[in-house]
């Protein structure tokens, strides 16, 4: 219970603050740590687990939102039914993921992409809340705004052309309607065109940079010392005790301050009364047109809420010692998503520093997310108005303490010491995650870290797969069974070593290899170190046999692993290419094989001098 009370504490500014930020309203964020904390607790996989709001999620929200908003003329009430549906889409693809088992694949994505994607995440909050630090809000701005009135009246009139085009009543030699319906325009449409198009204009981080010389001419000093002195507590206060929530400390301290001492100042606005009410409208509005363009960022949102959730579940399991469930854990977060979205609230996940919370406060079962979340909902009912009085810039400088530090230091320290090309990759995902975006820098970053861990699993077969005349294995060490054959085989064999898997990284080079041999009469190829073959592997070892028996060579397997073998039989490699006599179970049975072979051969050997490889 404490750890969970505790738990829901250090939520409540965080919650406010990621609302906030969303674009929906602080309310928004409150309702998603509401519903996501007890039912993620509830049917998730990680005992300790608390979730809500996080900075990746809400990073990616703000972008969809934002989107939605743009595409509904800058109305947030006509766009608010789209963007719920797409975050409840995102959660019912989660609980998908769950089921198909998804969440045990997780684990795979490499830390450089973890670490470059976290810490642009950090890079973007940073960037996106200079503004509100600075007290500028660019739709508030009336000659900011100004600027925007031609923009505003071109998209005006085309919208007008495009709806008589769907009525099919544009003519193009009488533009008689065109003219009535735009003289039924009035400034102040015209006024929230451009007020919708300074918003859009300023958004995310490109935006910020754009607006900031504009910022830096109108600061409100207000916002910015208040901002200024919470950023000021949190990082302090944690030198005099972490017993208490230093974000709650500041959040406290800086809105009684600002209630006492300041005639006027931003608020975060107004906090609905009452239970959270289900936004049914979602479902009787709903058209798949609108969301059509946003499933592939749901695809992407549920994917960085897997990602998100699961990596906490690891430090979970790290402090508890303990082993979450990873799809359970995705049907859990799944359903938290959906039913906050239902509700109006901001998607999340499992939350890392909550999570720590929880445990180091005594959390050991899924009932503390829950009372978490009760206690969220029993802040909403009773502390609405005092909630109302929260000053913007305290979120603000919430955020900027968050962003700080939700980047990955250690990662950033070991830059000199890491390869360089995990380096390339870490900074490629941190350029792309606050450039162009989240999922593109995910994408981009899981596929090179790919092709360079193919390339390194390569180049290490390569280094260890030797091939020699066993006359020369004092040169390269022999493997341990092959000494007794050297004295008796001299030149007349040739030793083909393959150590490691056999897979696409590595079939080119195979096959130059194989190619690159001298004429030889016998290949007998050692595979006890081959535990895996891929596609691409068994292609490249059946064009290589064919291209030796297309010179009337021999091929001989040794040892030939389980995975290799079934794969082997089942495309009938064997015995149709090598027939089952030419596949010996060790070394030792094919050496009798090869002291026979030359026996047998030796009068032919010495006529035409052909040479035998194995």
């Amino acid at each position: 219970m404490f750890g969970g009370i505790t738990a829901g504490i250090v939520a409540l500014p965080l919650a406010l603050a990621f609302g906030l930020q969303s674009g929906l309203g602080a309310v928004a964020g409150l309702y998603g740590a509401i519903f996501i904390s007890f039912f993620a607790a509830l049917f998730g996989g990680t005992n300790t687990q608390i979730s809500g709001p996080t900075a990746p999620m809400t990073a990616v929200s703000m972008v969809i939102i934002a989107g939605v908003i743009a595409s509904n003329e800058g109305d947030l009430d006509r766009a608010l039914p789209a963007i719920l549906m797409v975050f409840l889409l995102s959660g019912l693809i989660q609980i998908g993921l769950g089921f198909i088992n998804v969440g045990q694949y997780i684990r795979f994505v490499p830390y450089p992409v973890v670490s470059g994607f976290m810490t642009g995440i950090g890079v973007i909050i940073l960037i996106t809340q200079i503004l509100p630090m600075m007290g500028y809000y660019p739709k508030e701005d009336t000659a900011y705004v100004d600027t925007f009135k031609p923009q505003a009246e071109e998209v005006i009139l085309e919208r007008i052309l495009k709806e008589e085009v769907a009525e099919q009543i544009l003519v193009l030699e009488d533009f008689k309607e065109t003219i009535r319906r735009a003289g039924q325009i009035t400034q102040a449409d015209i006024q929230k065109e451009s007020i919708a198009l300074a918003g859009n204009n300023a958004a995310g981080v490109l935006g910020s940079l754009k607006v900031f010389p504009t910022a830096i001419r109108n600061i409100n000093y207000t916002d910015l010392i208040l901002g200024l002195i919470t950023i000021f507590i949190i990082f302090g206060f944690k030198r005099i005790t972490t017993a208490i929530p230093s974000t709650l400390v500041a959040l406290f301290a800086v809105t009684i301050g600002a209630v006492l001492l300041l005639p006027e100042y931003r608020t975060i606005g107004t906090i609905p009364r009452g239970l959270p009410i289900p936004r049914l409208e979602m479902f009787a509005s709903f058209s798949f047109s609108q969301i059509t363009p946003y499933i592939t960022t749901a695809i992407s949102l549920a994917l960085l809420g897997a990602i998100d959730s699961l990596l906490t579940s690891i430090v979970a399991d790290n402090m508890t010692k303990t082993k979450h469930n990873p799809n359970q854990e995705l049907i859990g977060q799944g359903i938290g998503n959906s039913i906050a979205a239902v509700f109006g609230g901001i998607p999340g996940a499992g939350a890392t520093i909550r999570t720590v919370v929880n445990i180091n406060s005594g959390g050991k079962t899924r009932l503390s997310g829950m009372i978490a979340g009760v206690l969220l909902l029993m802040v909403l009912l009773t502390l609405g108005p005092l909630a109302e009085k929260i000053p913007a810039a305290v979120l603000a400088g919430i955020l900027v303490t968050v962003g700080i530090g939700v980047m990955d230091y250690k990662g950033l320290r070991a830059m000199k010491s890491i390869p360089l090309a995990e380096t390339v990759v870490m900074l490629l995902v941190l350029g792309l995650t606050v450039f162009v975006g989240l999922i593109e820098a995910v994408i981009i970053g899981m596929v090179l870290s790919t092709i360079l861990f193919m390339k390194k699993i390569s180049d290490v077969v390569d280094h260890r797969t030797k091939s020699a005349p066993l006359k020369e294995f004092s040169a390269e060490l022999p493997w341990a069974d092959e000494g007794t054959i050297m004295a008796e085989a001299g030149n007349r064999v040739y030793i083909k070593h393959l150590d490691g898997p056999l897979f696409f990284g590595f079939a080119s080079r195979f096959g130059d290899m194989v190619q690159a041999m001298p004429d030889i009469e016998v290949v007998v190829i050692r595979m006890d170190k081959v535990p895996y073959v891929d596609q691409s592997g068994l292609y490249a070892m059946e064009d290589a046999i064919n291209d030796l028996q297309a010179q009337g060579i021999k091929v001989v397997f040794t040892d030939v692993q389980v995975q290799p073998r079934d794969l082997f039989e089942a495309v009938g490699l064997i015995p149709n290419l090598i027939s089952e006599n030419y596949c010996f179970e060790d070394f030792g049975a094919c050496s009798e094989w090869i002291n026979a072979y030359l026996k047998n051969n030796e009068e032919d050997w010495e006529q035409n001098n052909v040479k035998v490889i194995v």
